[in-house]
């Protein structure tokens, strides 16, 4: 055990040694190696001392030959530049030179010139002189030939300028009837022709059927016994039909029919439709003719409704707010002379639009204003006002365009028609109004009309007398001829014209035809 551990110690020391060895023999070698390349490094740091040493001394020359080369060429281009400085004084000199003597140039011909001047001015003052002199003469001339002329007319100057001026004012107002005469005829016929063609084309593209309506109607009854049920015990029964409808029930001999009448159509259509109701059913009191009477207001709400949708179905108007559709339906309860409003109203939109693309207007917004002229017609019964004031606070209400707010403003001449859509209505309206048959007036009013028309023609001096013909659309003034000249008549027949129109309200047009003759009378003895 012992030898073994010995062993060990043995060889351990022996590698110990061994290792001890290598590396006291490395360290030596790393010192020499050491040595070897310092040696070299410093043989390297000398050379290069040197090579810095030559590379410097070259740089030195190439720096001095350098700067000798910029000191030559920088004298170079001074001289360069001193020539031309040197060529462009010289140009200079030569341009101011030159400009000097243009300048003495133009002094002297502003001398001339001003020479010339004085000389005109001292001729033209010589001939001013003259001038003043045959002024005077000529003076002299006129006022010796004035007094010559006085004596031999025998008029004074005065006199003889309100001779010449009267003769003129003669031969003017006589050129300007002429030429009055000339332009409005030349204007009628070219605008009678244009009017003649649209209108005929939109009557023709328009013709609807016209029905007068009356302010009574006929309820047919099976038999006569239903008259006295009608009336009922003591009357009851017609006082309560009476007293909810306001229609007055007429019951005379008659067969088998009772006459409903009242001037408004809603209450007049109330009461038929009540009657036609407890006829069919056959049970007549108090209580069932209030039942019927509300189930038949329900129904002409509800038809009002329906004939305000087919006016605007039927005239392609579009985006109306629907209370004024209400208010157009109960246009069919409404009459004008005898027309049926609604219906006058469709037929003044129909026109107006055919009016409208005739003339290359718009014709939805001419339609639309034909179709809401007379929407006022509506209310008047409700609204103080005229129908035209009414219908304009409803549509403006109802956020109507401009447009067709004046359209309806216009179409009775409440205000002047500023646009072509307010024209095209008022002709559409005239025209609808004006189909025969359309309307009826009352004869009372019509006669009116007839005598103030005469009378308006009778008060201008110069009227002998006048006659009112063709049913109040022309009238014939007698022209007493020692008054009224055949030059005068064109004025006096415009004055009359302007007369009625701002003084009478008609349908139409009136024809102001003055008649002017001249008769020599003598008797043979």
């Amino acid at each position: 055990m012992n030898s073994n551990i010995s062993i060990l110690l043995a060889i351990l020391l022996c590698l110990l040694c061994v290792a001890i060895a290598v590396v006291i023999t490395s360290i030596i070698a790393f010192k020499s190696g050491i040595k070897h390349r310092i040696k070299i490094a410093e043989a390297e740091i000398g050379g290069a001392e040197n090579e810095a040493k030559r590379i410097l001394k070259d740089a030195e020359k190439e720096a001095d030959s350098k700067r000798k080369e910029a000191v030559i060429a920088a004298k170079e281009e001074i001289h360069k530049l001193r020539l031309e400085a040197d060529n462009d004084i010289k140009e200079r000199r030569n341009e101011i030179s030159r400009q000097e003597r243009r300048l003495m140039q133009k002094e002297e011909n502003l001398d001339k010139k001003t020479d010339n001047l004085e000389k005109k001015d001292e001729r033209l003052s010589e001939k001013l002189k003259q001038a003043d002199v045959k002024l005077e003469e000529i003076e002299t001339i006129k006022k010796n030939q004035i007094e010559t002329l006085e004596k031999l007319s025998g008029l004074t100057a005065q006199e003889a300028k309100d001779e010449l001026l009267n003769t003129l004012e003669d031969d003017l107002v006589y050129e300007k009837a002429q030429k009055i005469t000339y332009y409005e005829q030349q204007i009628k016929n070219e605008c009678d022709e244009k009017a003649r063609e649209l209108i005929s084309l939109a009557i023709a593209r328009c013709a609807a059927d016209q029905v007068s309506e009356a302010t009574v109607s006929v309820v047919t009854l099976p038999n006569d016994e239903m008259k006295g049920r009608i009336i009922g015990r003591e009357g009851r029964n017609i006082r309560a039909i009476e007293t909810l409808t306001g229609v007055d029930l007429i019951i005379d001999d008659t067969p088998e029919a009772i006459t409903l009448s009242c001037f408004d159509p809603v209450r007049r259509e109330l009461a038929r439709m009540t009657l036609e109701r407890l006829i069919a059913d056959g049970r007549i009191h108090p209580s069932r003719i209030e039942e019927m009477v509300e189930k038949s207001k329900r129904e002409i709400e509800n038809k009002i409704k329906q004939e305000g949708e087919r006016a605007i179905l039927e005239t392609n108007v579009h985006g109306i707010h629907f209370e004024i559709v209400k208010l157009l339906g109960r246009l069919t309860y409404r009459t004008s002379y005898s027309q049926n409003v609604l219906n006058h109203s469709i037929e003044v939109a129909h026109i107006a639009g055919m009016l409208a693309s005739e003339l290359g207007v718009d014709p939805a917004i001419a339609r639309r204003a034909g179709l809401l002229h007379d929407i006022g017609k509506a209310l008047n019964h409700e609204i103080e006002g005229s129908h035209v004031s009414i219908g304009v606070d409803v549509c403006r209400k109802f956020k109507e365009s401009p447009a067709v707010l004046h359209a309806i403003e216009a179409h009775h001449n409440d205000v002047e028609p500023k646009t072509v859509i307010a024209c095209i209505v008022q002709a559409a309206d005239a025209i609808s109004a004006a189909r025969p048959a359309a309307r009826r007036e009352n004869i009372e009013n019509f006669i009116k009309r007839l005598e103030k028309l005469e009378e308006i023609a009778n008060s201008f001096d110069g009227v002998e007398k006048s006659y009112a013909i063709q049913a109040g659309r022309e009238i014939r003034i007698i022209i007493k001829p020692e008054v009224v000249k055949d030059e005068q008549m064109v004025l006096v027949a415009r004055d009359i014209v302007k007369r009625i129109e701002n003084e009478l309200n008609y349908p139409g047009q009136i024809k102001v035809n003055l008649i002017r003759e001249s008769r020599a009378i003598d008797f043979a003895k």
